[in-house]
């Protein structure tokens, strides 16, 4: 786990170097800012996705975002020297990250806006609470707090209150509700690829080299379903798509998933889902500060709802244990 005694200081001063993928005494960032970090920056990338749609088809961008992802990643990891080379099962691990978390997920939930408005697919997907408590259950055998059930329940309903008045709007015609089964099939492949990122740690798999081969595979995967699709590789020049883009890759992709799959690893896939609820209400607030929405009664409810529910799932128990 430690390298040699490095003598490249000043005569007299010894430092032992930690090699490849040793952990820090101690975690760099506490699970409370790793929370707020997916949160806030999942919650923020509701606005750059509307500027990648339109020119370029999703898979397209799909592929744009996480190609450029990947290759910083690669060559954060060189300029670092730590270890690329894994064995095949761990590679197994990683394509399931990447297919049903950087690809499949995004592919279904961009696809889904085609048929249905984002506050129902932001409905559809906030079941991910849900189906995260029971694969972990399935997969782990970690059987949820009641707390945690009681507070995933009650980010869900809040969610549901949240969105109520533009629910009401929508014609649920056949289209609306193909929209609503590509949503929660987004957060199937989403949870699915949860609980692969949970058991590629269980493996000791470092999380920025596990992000970093699971977005090569995600992006080949998202490739393929373009070329078979016939869509064409076309670019959007405008300000817009390009800062989008940008922010995308840096926050909404390396940052964001670090920080969320280094969360999950630390307290389980059952309570860090809850930050697919979480998120939706950053959208709310900055669309209220910048998009004139409304404060409404069903607004202010829904919120206190998602609150309530997040101290549920995210509070420590008696043990101290998070």
């Amino acid at each position: 786990m430690f390298g040699r005694l490095n003598s490249g200081w000043p005569a007299g001063k010894w430092r032992l170097r930690c090699t490849d993928d040793c952990p820090p005494h101690r975690p760099v960032l506490n699970n409370a800012i790793l929370y707020a970090l997916a949160v806030l920056i999942w919650g923020s990338t509701w606005f750059a996705i509307e500027f990648q749609l339109g020119v370029v088809q999703p898979e397209v961008s799909i592929v744009y975002r996480y190609a450029i992802a990947t290759a910083i990643l690669f060559v954060w990891i060189w300029i670092r020297r730590q270890r690329l080379r894994f064995s095949i099962q761990d590679h197994v691990w990683f394509a399931l990250l990447g297919i049903l978390l950087f690809g499949l997920n995004y592919i279904l939930a961009y696809r889904s806006q085609i048929y249905i408005t984002s506050a129902l697919a932001a409905i559809m997907f906030s079941t991910i609470v849900w189906l995260n408590i029971i694969n972990a259950r399935l997969f782990f055998g970690v059987r949820p707090e009641p707390r945690v059930l009681l507070g995933a329940l009650l980010g869900i309903v809040g969610i549901v209150v949240l969105f109520a008045p533009q629910v009401g709007e929508v014609n649920f015609s056949d289209g609306a509700l193909f929209g609503m089964i590509l949503a929660f099939c987004g957060a199937l492949s989403a949870s699915f690829g949860n609980i692969a990122s949970q058991g590629a740690q269980q493996r000791q798999l470092p999380v920025l080299q596990t992000n970093a081969w699971g977005m090569a595979y995600g992006t080949f995967f998202s490739l393929v379903i373009a070329l078979v699709a016939g869509h064409p590789f076309n670019f959007d020049l405008s300000i817009g798509y390009l800062v989008s883009l940008g922010y995308l890759i840096v926050f909404g992709s390396i940052v964001a998933f670090w920080a969320y799959l280094t969360l999950l690893g630390r307290i389980g896939a059952h309570k860090a889902g809850y930050a697919m609820v979480m998120f939706p209400m950053v959208a709310l607030v900055l669309s209220v500060a910048f998009e004139g929405l409304q404060v409404t009664a069903s607004l202010l409810i829904g919120v206190g709802l998602v609150l309530v529910g997040n101290a549920f799932v995210i509070k420590r128990s008696a043990t101290g244990s998070t």
